[in-house]
């Protein structure tokens, strides 16, 4: 994986020891050379002093943010690989950050498990860039070059579009503090979810993205109707049900976002049939929204809403049972049951620090 002789080196950013301690932990036993910073300023120095192919950074940290230390860390080691940590409220900050040249964030508290493969996941990125860097130098024809600019720019911008996108959906969900984070939180527990059930990384990668701007069609949806607090009435949740139609129809000039699209239209599609908006049922709804509609459930029963107390992850998932073969599909309730089981018997990087769950 490295592009030069020896381990790949990783730099860690986080304000707060614990958290440090953990993450370098577990890198090193990966085999990677791990070095670590407390602040922006810090990292900036380390960047400078080692050659560094991936930076793991929490967004907050007093000084210089992560938001702020994106493009400074860029210019001193421009093919350096980014991986934000972000807790759920700061999704729109996480956004802001790959609009100025991240690669990719997660969600706190953090699976191990998940962070490894996204650690993967942005090396095995950082490589394909260089390699293409790589191929222009030695093709130097102007047709070859202005090719491998027209890709990299189209890159560029199919990760604004969707970065700009997140960014508009967690502005919307922050108005509301039973909402705030919950498209973030849907999305990792989405992906992890698809890669228990053993779905090609690229997959899994899409899944994740859906879930992230599963809920982008409630731009149009009546803000009385988003805040009503109790039962809506038959014309109010005909309104509601439309935003699964608006999100597919926003999406659908971004080619490059052909495979989410969906599982954004049918994530409210059930099982047996009765769901919306084409009464798919079985195997013919998509496997992203069959596993984006399982995993909203389970968010919905596991947070805090205003007309109910939140369950205990074990408690939601025992509810969801009785879902099963209706709203859900019984293989994609099984990876989540494992999925929650496994959460909570594995080290968590929380807010706080580390506990061991």
């Amino acid at each position: 994986m490295a592009d030069m002789a020896g381990p790949v080196q990783i730099l860690v950013v986080d304000d707060e020891e614990p958290i440090r301690n953990a993450l370098k932990k577990f890198l090193a036993q990966q085999q990677f050379e791990v070095y670590a910073a407390g602040t922006g300023d810090d990292a900036l120095q380390q960047l400078k002093r080692h050659r560094i192919a991936l930076m793991l950074c929490d967004i907050r940290m007093p000084g210089t943010s992560g938001v702020d230390l994106v493009p400074q860390a860029l210019e001193i080691e421009p093919e350096l690989a980014i991986l934000m940590l972000t807790a759920v409220n700061d999704a729109t900050s996480a956004a802001l950050c790959m609009q100025r040249g991240a690669m990719d964030y997660l969600t706190k508290p953090i699976e191990l498990a998940d962070l490894g493969r996204a650690v993967q996941r942005a090396l095995k990125r950082r490589e394909m860039l260089l390699e293409h860097r790589q191929l222009n130098q030695w093709l130097k024809e102007e047709v070859t070059t202005r090719t491998a600019e027209l890709q990299r720019e189209r890159m560029k911008l199919e990760r604004l579009s969707i970065a700009t996108l997140e960014a508009l959906v967690n502005a919307l969900e922050a108005k509301d503090p039973y909402m705030r984070g919950h498209s973030a939180r849907v999305a990792d527990l989405a992906a992890t979810i698809a890669h228990q059930l053993g779905i090609a990384e690229e997959e899994v990668e899409h899944v994740r993205v859906a879930g992230r701007l599963h809920d982008i069609g409630k731009i149009g949806t009546r803000e009385s109707v988003l805040n009503k607090q109790g039962t809506l009435t038959p014309e109010e949740f005909e309104h509601v049900k439309q935003h699964v139609v608006i999100g597919s129809q926003i999406l659908a000039p971004l080619s490059h976002l052909g495979d989410i699209i969906p599982a954004v239209r049918h994530h409210h599609e059930r099982w047996d049939g009765t769901g919306y908006p084409d009464g798919l049922r079985g195997e013919d709804i998509p496997i992203g929204a069959r596993i984006i509609g399982a995993a909203e459930v389970f968010d919905a029963l596991s947070t805090s809403r205003a007309y109910q107390e939140k369950m205990s992850p074990e408690k939601a998932v025992e509810r969801m049972a009785d879902l099963m073969s209706t709203v859900l599909d019984p293989k994609v309730y099984e990876a989540l049951a494992s999925v929650v089981a496994r959460r909570r018997t594995l080290v968590f990087l929380d807010e706080g620090g580390t506990t061991a769950g």
